[in-house]
């Protein structure tokens, strides 16, 4: 290797380690206050659960979500929350394929739901997340109606215990071939027919980038339905930088200005070698 091409990788990787310094360092310093930094779990399987919430304290995190009953004593023990519990299963029902929209699931998914809502909120959580299901040949109207049947028994016990049973918005293109609630107006619908204020949606931003765009108009037109963010990279679902195309400091302005005061969770999984790193970028970049 010549001595120069040797001075040029030394200072190339000084460069990135400066570069990297200064991320940590300003994922370190405290928030401005505007939004409530989340992290989903299943980002980073390889990371301990206490492990990812004594950095993620660091990088202003105060919770960690997707998580279930038996992982919610562990983030109280580190002073922080689990923004958005799980779904609970029972006999193959609650996930994302088979949910609310077949009328012949609610009686098992109703029990499973009343049982886990009051649990959660005995754990100091606000939001349990649910899931429409696949279509499989079912009408979107029909799908609507369905879900709407089923979710409205679940609305006494969520009032009762002050919980949010919050539905995902998935796009059907990419990641979940025919999910039903793939779309913002479905999603919507649904909550208008349900009539309450303790059901509403999780807008996931990859999700609804890839099914519709136009993230920021909807957000504005609609945020009175929405419980909760995810973020995500598009395309790939990794680093929410200027590597993929939505620009995030622009959508979380447009959250804030909504008066949105709930939690805007992570969930990109990390393309680069230091995962923590691409965490704390992210977390800096929605801190509007």
């Amino acid at each position: 290797m010549t001595p120069s091409r040797r001075s040029a990788l030394l200072s190339t990787a000084a460069g990135l380690a400066a570069s990297l310094a200064q991320r940590l360092h300003a994922a370190d310093t405290a928030s401005k206050g505007n939004v409530n930094h989340s992290v989903c779990k299943w980002c980073y399987p390889r990371v301990p659960l206490d492990e990812l919430c004594e950095a993620g304290k660091k990088f202003g995190l105060s919770s960690i979500e997707l998580l279930g009953p038996a992982d919610w004593p562990t983030v109280a023990k580190h002073g922080i929350t689990c923004a958005m519990a799980t779904n609970p299963t029972v006999d193959g029902l609650g996930g994302i394929p088979k949910a609310f929209n077949r009328v012949e699931h609610h009686d098992k998914l109703v029990a499973a739901y009343e049982d886990y809502i009051p649990k959660a909120a005995a754990a100091g959580l606000k939001n349990v997340i649910c899931f429409s299901g696949n279509r499989d040949g079912l009408a979107d109207d029909k799908g609507i109606e369905n879900c709407a049947q089923g979710v409205k028994r679940l609305m006494s016990a969520c009032e009762k215990n002050k919980v949010t049973l919050v539905m995902e918005l998935l796009n059907s293109k990419v990641n979940h071939k025919d999910y039903q609630c793939d779309k913002t107006e479905w999603g919507v619908e649904l909550c208008r027919r349900v009539g309450s204020e303790n059901f509403k949606l999780l807008y996931d931003i990859y999700h609804m980038q890839i099914m519709e765009g136009d993230v920021i108009a909807t957000i504005k037109k609609y945020h009175a339905y929405i419980a909760h963010y995810h973020t995500g990279g598009v395309p790939g679902r990794h680093e929410i930088d200027e590597t993929q195309e939505l620009h995030y400091p622009a959508i979380m302005k447009a959250i804030v200005e909504t008066g949105y005061k709930g939690f805007v969770g992570q969930e990109f999984i990390p393309a680069r070698e230091d995962k923590f790193a691409s965490l704390a970028q992210g977390v800096k970049i929605c801190d509007v």
